[in-house]
């Protein structure tokens, strides 16, 4: 029999405000355990909270930018429930009344088609602290407690692990390029439970859902749901059923394994938050913000293609960090050949990101000194070899690529006479080598031309020291 998944996700996504959401304590990351907390974060009997305005103005642009209806009147709730990360029994969100309904984002499959995964809502609520393991006992850090938590709820649309990493993609770009989260995984900005079923092809009944709790990679999310939906459908060929509970995934063993029945909505005993006001906006107020909407990845996608006559694979790599976009872009306006920039910041740039693991926003070249490194090479002042010796000195030190070839002597050689000379001299010096070539071993040509490189010290213009070597040879 044919099984069908659904899945569905609830994305946490922490603000990127300088304070909590309901106090004055700062959010910054790092901090020694238990310094940015207060009596209102850690729950203290008579501790009032405020709203932070800006957590609502950052998940109202979160829901504009993803196509939702955003309610003009919406409240905060209570969420009761017991766990030792969560200093006051119970935390504040949202229940039946979130800031934003309905939206979706459009993913792209592996084949090329496009397919819109639903959203029910997006609220905003508290996060909670961080339990600390260690080896003979264990602690709370609740710095992170109170930070302002944005919760991205799907609709069942998704019907793979493949989908759920590309929808999972799709969203952290757009987030990154409305600047509301810094969607870093590994300080724990986003992350996400994930809600499975199967049914029998042709029913129209979702199966008995699953749910794992609190995965924070990506690369997890499609393990454990890959593994899920198979151990799902493997039990019900079995003839067994599926119970709705709550599973955590052992990323070391690669299963899932049950943690506990799964809760229904009035297990929480929801009621509305006595100490905080409903939450009222104006269409002004949204207009507003609507303004601020950044452009987004899709449509500079298709701008950098048209603008600067890239290819959709470049556009998609580029594109895919706002900041790595924008270096680009402020590249690719000042030199003759906008290709040539994405190729040198795809492959040369990128690669030097990750081997001393950088952002772009870390690198010493500005913009204009990349530019003009390339524009240096396009004019045949410099051949690609000696780019990439002043590309190092510059990654390390920063500086001018012009004032560095002035500097060093690394002018290309271009002068017919000069490089005819070095042919010369490499024909004379390697009698065996040219005798093979001539005997029909191609390979001894790449030797000759290497040798013509070494001894211009790599200044000779390789095209030119190509022709006339074969003219010598000939």
């Amino acid at each position: 029999m044919n099984y069908i998944a659904n899945v569905g996700l609830e994305v946490h996504v922490q603000l990127k405000t300088r304070t909590k959401i309901f106090c004055g304590c700062p959010t910054t990351f790092g901090a020694p355990p238990n310094t940015h907390v207060c009596p209102v974060c850690l729950g203290y009997p008579g501790a009032m909270p405020a709203m932070n305005a800006e957590a609502i103005r950052l998940t109202v642009l979160s829901g504009l930018m993803l196509g939702c209806q955003i309610n003009p009147a919406s409240k905060m709730d209570r969420k009761n429930y017991y766990y030792p990360d969560m200093p006051k029994n119970y935390q504040i969100s949202q229940y039946d009344q979130p800031l934003c309904l309905g939206g979706g984002i459009e993913i792209t499959l592996a084949d090329g088609s496009k397919k819109k995964i639903g959203l029910t809502r997006i609220h905003i609520e508290e996060d909670v602290g961080k339990n600390m393991h260690f080896t003979a006992s264990s602690g709370i850090d609740f710095n992170r407690a109170g930070t302002p938590l944005m919760e991205i709820v799907t609709e069942p649309d998704i019907a793979s692990a493949d989908e759920a990493m590309a929808f999972l993609e799709a969203l952290k770009e757009i987030l990154a390029y409305g600047g509301v989260s810094d969607v870093n995984l590994e300080e724990g900005n986003l992350r996400c439970d994930v809600n499975s079923s199967v049914r029998p092809a042709g029913q129209e009944k979702l199966g008995t859902k699953t749910e794992l709790k609190n995965m924070n990679t990506f690369k997890g999310v499609h393990r454990a749901l890959s593994y899920e939906i198979a151990r799902q459908i493997s039990e019900l060929e079995k003839g067994g059923r599926i119970r709705q509970e709550t599973r955590r995934w052992d990323d070391l063993a690669g299963v899932t394994l049950a943690m506990r029945s799964k809760e229904e909505a009035h297990d929480y005993r929801y009621f509305p938050e006595p100490d905080l006001l409903p939450i009222v906006l104006t269409q002004a107020q949204v207009t507003e913000w609507a303004k601020a909407l950044p452009e987004l990845p899709e449509k500079r996608r298709a701008r950098m293609m048209s603008d600067y006559g890239i290819p959709e694979y470049d556009a998609g790599v580029l594109s895919a960090d706002k900041a790595l976009a924008d270096y680009f872009e402020a590249t690719a306006t000042l030199v003759k050949n906008p290709k040539a920039a994405s190729n040198w910041i795809m492959t040369t740039v990128m690669a030097k990101l990750t081997e001393l693991h950088l952002t772009i926003g870390e690198v010493k070249i500005t913009p204009a000194q990349l530019a003009k490194l390339i524009n240096l090479v396009e004019a045949k002042t410099i051949n690609l070899p000696t780019a990439k010796e002043i590309f190092e000195l510059m990654f390390a030190q920063g500086g001018d690529a012009g004032e560095i070839v002035k500097a060093k002597g690394l002018a290309q050689v271009s002068d017919a006479g000069a490089i005819e000379k070095i042919v010369d001299e490499a024909i004379a010096a390697n009698p065996k080598v040219v005798a093979d070539y001539k005997g029909g071993k191609e390979a001894s040509f790449k030797f000759l031309v290497g040798q013509v490189m070494k001894l211009s010290k790599g200044k000779a213009n390789p095209a030119l020291a190509n022709e006339l070597l074969k003219k010598k040879l000939g």
